[in-house]
């Protein structure tokens, strides 16, 4: 590892793999760029604090296999953002002992997600649950019985604990969202195009401003710098690539990445 190398822990999201980092992780390699992927895949199961802690405990084994003991940069998708900074901001937050230049957050749902409330819904959630079924939740997905859901849920302990920490002074965040700006029923078609969001009065809304799973409402976040994807309007079937699912696969996502890995 090169002096002036920052290494950048990957950290995947809820039912989700490392496998999502496959179009990133070769440009990490061609830019010198060393990344640390956390895999916690086997924790199904688990609260977000007790793989937010596994987590904490990975860079720590990873700062002592390689000897790197400077800031880290860490790049997160979905729920694993939530858990990344649950790390830093919760359990970190009063000691800082975590060192950590910049967080990027693929498609977080910063505020908690629209959709986990929306799941437990007794009217309608069984209908969203199964239109996502075998597409964004397994087969027999049952949300009162999974723990990230239920910690996902805007008004659950875990969200008002991240709420009353607040975002880190001394971390860079970035925040890569997208929304359907060509209102194309192709860039997310569980939902003809359009991201469910809880709305102000308590009720439930479709918007485009969203990438199908999380809205741009879930993710914004104060003190953060939000980059809101495609800068341009993309054509067809070509806009898929920027739903929650593919976000972290889609090149201009990379190219961002690895613009603001390089700053």
């Amino acid at each position: 590892m090169s002096e002036k190398s920052v290494p950048v822990v990957l950290v995947h999201g809820w039912k989700s793999h490392p496998g999502i980092w496959n179009r990133l992780t070769p440009r990490l390699e061609e830019t010198g760029i060393p990344s640390w992927t956390f895999d916690f895949t086997c924790l199904d199961g688990a609260s977000m604090q007790e793989i937010a802690r596994t987590l904490g405990e990975f860079i720590a084994a990873k700062r002592n296999e390689t000897g790197y003991e400077d800031a880290v940069d860490i790049v997160c998708h979905s729920i694993g953002s939530c858990i990344t900074r649950y790390l830093l901001e919760v359990i970190d937050g009063g000691s800082r002992k975590e060192r950590v230049r910049q967080l990027i957050a693929i498609g977080p749902p910063n505020n908690g997600s629209s959709l986990a409330e929306l799941f437990c819904d007794p009217v309608i959630g069984p209908e969203i649950t199964g239109r996502l079924c075998g597409t964004f939740v397994p087969k027999h997905f049952d949300p009162s019985a999974d723990i990230i859901v239920q910690e996902c849920r805007p008004g659950s302990k875990t969200m008002t604990a991240l709420r009353a920490a607040g975002v880190r002074q001394d971390i860079r965040y970035h925040l890569i969202c997208a929304q359907n700006i060509t209102q194309n029923p192709a860039f997310f078609p569980c939902f003809e195009g359009k991201t469910c969001v809880l709305g102000s009065k308590g009720g439930w809304e479709m918007t485009f401003a969203g990438d199908g799973i999380v809205s741009l409402t879930d993710s914004i976040l104060p003190g953060t710098e939000m980059h809101i994807l495609p800068a341009e309007p993309v054509p067809g079937n070509d806009a898929v690539q920027f739903c929650h699912i593919h976000l972290p696969r889609a090149p201009e996502t990379v190219r961002l990445v690895i613009d603001l890995l390089r700053c």
